[in-house]
């Protein structure tokens, strides 16, 4: 127990003519750090230039002058800064850059993302310089014309692996980091962009193995269940079963092992974006409690409308439109339109430098609100917590991503078992002192108070909402 002589102990820092620290002056860039930044800059003016017309536009020759450069330099360049500062994470000045602290440069960044997907879905005409110039490699892949859709394709999957050489080096003390990095590389690389672009080349519909219902809603909707399953070659009949084994059986087994940080942080391509690109705008995420509240209405409500939306489609299927006629037609067109570009794109990813880098994830994404119902209530993943090791210092509450005020579960020595939580294992990476751990326990029933019936803590919860 504190006494009283220590609480009435007093000490005025100015009149004793301590002033504020001095601040940490801001390293110099290195040659090779410019030199690669000016290799960068290079590919971005042959791509404008290219956008201006130039006579190369639209060969392999302009588009390898515009992206070798910026492949390539931008990973050394992350490589070079990083390389001669101590491992960990530093807190200098990120909230003090205009771009890290939502200053003048990061809403600069941000209307620039807004406009981008504003153009790509209701103005792709002009995007046509760009598509242009990324048709020799959509030929190459997909043996067809490049159009919007493969130009965002391109340049998101570029994202996450220039971006994921940041995290590589950025976390390179921590062996977690390291490897969930390389596996939405991988599958974004792989499972997103080149083999749908090559299924499109054999005459195959297109389909992006690493989306499941709800998430990928039209997957589930009978128009594309019946165009899959019409389709000559046989495969559509893989895709149906392959979407739909893993939405309603491996998503609730592998959510019950791992939670869902095995979809989130390891697999989603949303995930994988927020996580390589959207890295430098995690602190930005609200932590209030208030924030908290919009966020459970929101996603749970979106998980509501995508599932009205799916079974009035099949209903009106089933009956040849004789029970809601254009109704159901409508409230899909409206679903693609308010969620699947406002909210995923528009919002989700053009206020990254805004809100932080998840706002789609943590308000938005129907997968998310399954997956967390199933991690809260039936799942062996949890983070524990060393309370009497806590100093307080408040980096992993800064660096959660969802917004999750992680220093307070850690300072009472509990369990973080929410169900916006991504499994990123950042807070465990930032904490000077080892406090948080992730791991999947040997059952779901040690998890909380109430964790061995969890049908009842359900109930429990949705008479207690919000």
């Amino acid at each position: 127990m504190i006494n009283a002589k220590t609480l009435d102990y007093s000490f005025d820092e100015e009149s004793e003519g301590f002033g504020e620290p001095p601040k940490a002056e801001k390293a110099e860039s290195r040659f090779g750090e410019k030199f690669f930044l000016a290799i960068v800059a290079f590919g971005v003016l042959a791509f404008v230039v290219q956008l201006l017309g130039a006579p190369f536009k639209g060969t392999w020759f302009g588009f390898l002058l515009a992206f070798i450069p910026i492949i390539i330099g931008t990973p050394i360049y992350f490589f070079i800064h990083y390389n001669d500062t101590e491992a960990g994470i530093k807190n200098d000045n990120v909230y003090f850059g205009s771009i890290s602290a939502g200053g003048i440069l990061g809403w600069l960044a941000g209307i620039f993302l807004i406009g981008f997907y504003v153009f790509l879905y209701w103005k792709p005409e002009y995007l046509s310089g760009g598509i242009e110039i990324v048709d020799p490699l959509a030929r190459a892949l997909s043996g067809g014309p490049a159009n919007q859709w493969f130009l965002y394709g391109f340049f998101y999957t570029v994202l996450v692996l220039v971006f994921g050489i940041r995290m590589f080096m950025k976390y390179r003390h921590n062996r977690y980091q390291i490897i969930r990095t390389s596996s939405v590389m991988f599958f974004q690389f792989g499972l997103a962009f080149v083999i749908p672009n090559l299924l499109k080349a054999l005459n195959q519909p297109e389909f992006y193995f690493t989306y499941f219902w709800p998430l990928k809603y039209e997957y589930l909707f009978p128009g594309t269940v019946s165009k899959f399953v019409s389709h000559p070659e046989g495969l559509g009949i893989f895709f149906i079963f392959w979407g739909a084994m893993m939405t309603f059986i491996a998503i609730p087994v592998l959510t019950y092992f791992y939670g869902k940080r095995w979809y989130c942080s390891w697999v989603c391509g949303c995930g994988g974006l927020a996580e390589t690109f959207g890295d430098p705008w995690r602190q930005l995420s609200d932590k209030s409690t208030k924030a908290w509240k919009i966020e459970r209405w929101s996603i749970h409500s979106v998980l509501v409308f995508v599932t009205v939306t799916t079974v009035l489609l099949w209903a009106n299927s089933a009956t040849g439109g004789q029970i809601f006629g254009e109704a159901s037609s409508t409230l899909k067109r409206w679903y693609g339109f308010v969620i699947g570009a406002m909210f995923a794109g528009v919002i989700g990813v053009g206020f990254y430098p805004i809100l932080g880098n998840r706002p789609w994830c943590r308000f938005g994404c129907p997968m998310a609100a399954i997956l967390g119902l199933i991690q809260k209530y039936y799942s062996r993943f949890r983070i524990t917590t060393n309370g009497g090791q806590c100093m307080s210092c408040g980096n992993c509450s800064t660096y959660c991503e969802m917004g999750i005020d992680v220093r307070k579960y850690a300072q009472k020595g509990e369990n973080i078992i929410r169900a916006s939580c991504v499994g990123c294992g950042v807070c465990a990476a930032v904490c000077p002192r080892g406090v948080l751990k992730l791991e999947n326990g040997k059952t779901h029933k040690d998890r909380y108070e109430g964790s061995d019936k969890p049908v009842s803590a359900f109930i429990d919860s949705i008479k207690h909402f919000p």
